[in-house]
């Protein structure tokens, strides 16, 4: 099924090959961890997701949020962010690195709850 082609061997209207690889910028991250868990699974590998090319549109019929953007569903995980600096690079691909936050978690005992110093008092 492609285009006719003419005696000439030229078809009938032109292909044009976009090249989009420009404005292909990686995002290089290690995910948070979701407000339904205490753990932190799924959050020890680094995630290489691309920025949107453009934004999401409202469909009229449905209501549904769509994107043309393909490159919005590749999703790639490493071990080290370093392995991921070395795929951008091979690939030659521009990539951005955005680095964790530690968190500051205060470790505390159960029977912290029922002191005598604590700053509320214990009620039941």
């Amino acid at each position: 099924m492609g285009c006719r082609r003419f005696k000439s061997c030229c078809p009938d209207h032109r292909v044009v090959w976009v090249t989009t690889s420009k404005f292909m910028i990686a995002r290089i991250y290690k995910p948070a961890k979701t407000a339904m868990q205490s753990g932190t699974a799924r959050t020890k590998e680094w995630v290489l997701d691309y920025e949107p090319e453009t934004p999401r549109e409202i469909e009229p019929l449905m209501g549904w949020t769509a994107s043309g953007d393909m490159r919005q569903q590749i999703r790639l995980q490493f071990d080290t962010a370093e392995e991921a600096v070395a795929y951008c690079e091979r690939h030659r691909i521009p990539y951005q690195i955005f680095h964790p936050k530690l968190s500051a978690r205060r470790i505390i005992s159960y029977a912290d709850n029922f002191a005598f110093s604590r700053r509320d008092p214990w009620t039941h």
